[in-house]
């Protein structure tokens, strides 16, 4: 293996020197920065763990509270109602004033409250409250009441009740009213939960998401919209395990994948049980957010170590800057020499070798200057002599058909202008100047009793006479400085439908430059006047030539020549122009034989 290839020609001095300071300075740096911020990055990993866990824990005890509250409150209730009602809730006891006053009493108490009923043995009673239970609600005090008759309380499933703005979450929870062992009625309380939301909310901040779920990994209650209570969440690796472990236990901080659609992102996340309720609360946060702190430690160290190597890097610069200031001017200034700005020189003074290179730089760079002036000039007297070359050429084929004289020059103009038109580049424009001019060419090969005859052309004459087109190509082909061209001229008389000459090219097959060509050849031919046609008004010769479009020709040249005219921009010098019907008799009587196409171009 070649190692030679690999290795640069030429090291900078200013590397070397910088090298050696950041080898120096930065290295040791560096390897000190790698085990602090390791050392770091594990005590902030741990902050984070015990943080969420702490805010698991917290919002877990806060829920285990208000369920305690509120089933000491229903005891406390039912006590009274025992005491005011003398155990009697039969018929109608179960509703007297006192009773009534007691429940709404106990409704008015308790924020977190929507509707409180107490029903007797016969599920007759009062009820109190801001709502009216809805088909879901009472089916739920339905399932209460049986569980009451068998002597047990209740603690009801979160439903969603409501929409738009009205939606929230509810639960139903119930205690019997036992006396002796005997059920004799039963206190149903439905707990609004939004408190438990706004809880939820309030702790997730700084990309911390909260919410509950109950043992069999449904959710109880969320903050964020996305969610729907009841949906099952096992989905996610930490309810999953949550719902495995049961409702029982200590508070659990796990990281794990949590998957978005196609995307996989890495959290991290705490589940802590309320084994009053067997739900639990999880918190979790991407790891991205929890360990930001960690990043943005290794962030300030990563712009400690830039800080130090750019200071380095300034030291180094001022100490090499004498040095390789001059060998970098000498090195732009070749470089501007080799993009062809030969009037650049280096102003350098130094007594040095660096001097003396520099004036032979000067020196070098002015020989340079006039010989590069003097092959512009060579160039540009090669391309006046080349186009004016072309120019004798196009003129000699005109002067050989003495009714077409001009035609080649005309045709030039028209082109160019409709290459204008259509939005070409400069040096398309000047492909076109130069087929244009010659697009004739070939004429000089067709003998004189043809190309001179002032009468219409037999069908053998008109065979010969097709074939100026490939003789112009076959002529030209050997300068290569015309290669790109031979197609204007040989495909001129081309049509778009198939039906020109020589090739029957159609479509896509025929390239843009003689379509160009072969409209402003066709409003020269017509414009003109020929032994065999008068010259046509303009205007008319653009209405026809509108008329072959996509036909015989490019209807994007066609609105060019529209375009141009409209503006004025065809000036035709020239006398002897007919009027239209003169031109459609002329027209229609030169299209009746075959020489109508050639001779009229």
């Amino acid at each position: 293996m070649n190692l030679g290839k690999f290795v640069p020609a030429r090291v900078p001095i200013i590397y070397l020197i910088l090298a050696v300071l950041i080898i120096v300075g930065v290295v040791p740096l560096y390897f000190y920065g790698t085990q602090v911020v390791g050392i770091n990055r594990e005590r902030l990993k741990t902050n984070e763990r015990l943080l969420q866990n702490t805010v698991a824990r917290s919002l877990a005890d806060d829920v285990a509270q208000r369920q305690t509250n509120l089933r000491t409150g229903l005891d406390n209730l039912s006590s009274a109602i025992q005491i005011a009602s003398g155990n009697d809730l039969s018929g109608a006891h179960v509703s007297t004033p006192e009773l009534r006053a007691l429940l709404d009493g106990f409704v008015s108490k308790t924020d977190t409250l929507d509707y409180a009923t107490l029903l007797n043995s016969e599920a007759k009673g009062v009820t109190a409250g801001r709502v009216a239970p809805d088909a879901f609600t009472q089916r739920e005090l339905e399932h209460a009441f049986q569980a009451a008759r068998e002597g047990r309380q209740y603690n009801g499933q979160p439903i969603s009740v409501g929409s738009g703005k009205d939606a929230h979450v509810i639960r139903l929870v119930s205690v019997p009213i036992m006396v002796n062992n005997n059920f004799v009625g039963m206190i149903g309380a439905v707990v609004d939960l939004q408190f438990l939301i706004n809880r939820l909310r309030d702790a997730s901040q700084g990309g911390l998401e909260a919410y509950v779920v109950d043992s069999r990994g449904r959710l109880v209650a969320s903050p964020n919209i996305e969610y729907a209570t009841g949906q099952d969440m096992r989905q996610n690796e930490l309810v999953k395990s949550f719902a495995d472990q049961g409702a029982r236990g200590l508070a659990v901080t796990n990281e794990f994948d949590l998957q978005d659609g196609k995307t996989t992102i890495p959290m991290l996340g705490t589940y802590s049980p309320v084994p009053v309720l067997e739900w639990g609360v999880v918190v979790q946060k991407s790891q991205a957010d929890a360990y930001r702190s960690i990043s943005e430690m290794q962030r300030t160290a990563m712009l400690l170590a830039v800080a130090a190597i750019l200071l380095s890097l300034f030291i180094s610069i001022i100490a090499a800057r004498k040095i390789t200031t001059p060998l970098q001017v000498l090195t732009e200034s070749s470089r501007a020499i080799a993009s062809g700005d030969f009037s650049h020189r280096v102003n350098i003074h130094s007594r040095t070798e660096i001097g003396e290179l520099a004036q032979t730089f000067n020196t070098m760079s002015h020989d340079l200057e006039q010989f590069v002036h003097e092959l512009k000039r060579a160039a540009e007297q090669n391309r006046t002599l080349f186009l004016s070359s072309i120019q004798m050429l196009a003129g000699a084929v005109d002067e050989k058909d003495p009714y077409t004289r001009g035609h080649s020059d005309r045709v030039t103009r028209y082109s160019v202008i409709l290459a204008k038109e259509m939005g070409l580049i400069q040096e398309e424009i000047e492909k076109v100047r130069i087929a244009a001019q010659l697009h004739d060419v070939g004429k000089i090969g067709i003998e004189d009793r043809i190309l001179k005859k002032p009468g219409a052309l037999t069908p053998e004459e008109f065979e010969i006479m097709k074939t100026h087109t490939v003789k112009g190509g076959t002529i030209l082909r050997p300068v290569g400085m015309l290669k790109e061209m031979i197609p204007g001229i040989e495909m001129h008389h081309e049509s778009l439908d198939g039906r020109g000459y020589p090739y029957g090219l159609k479509g896509d097959q025929l390239p843009l430059m003689p379509r160009i060509i072969m409209v402003a050849d066709t409003f020269d031919a017509m414009t003109t006047n020929r032994p065999y046609q008068a010259a046509m008004d303009p205007e008319y010769v653009v209405r026809i030539i509108n008329s072959l479009a996509n036909t015989k020709f490019d209807p994007r040249v066609v609105a060019a020549i529209t375009s141009v005219f409209e503006r004025g921009g065809l000036r035709l010098h020239r006398a002897g122009i007919v009027s239209e019907e003169q031109a459609a008799a002329a027209a229609a009587t030169a299209s009746d034989t075959p020489a109508a196409e050639t001779q009229s171009q």
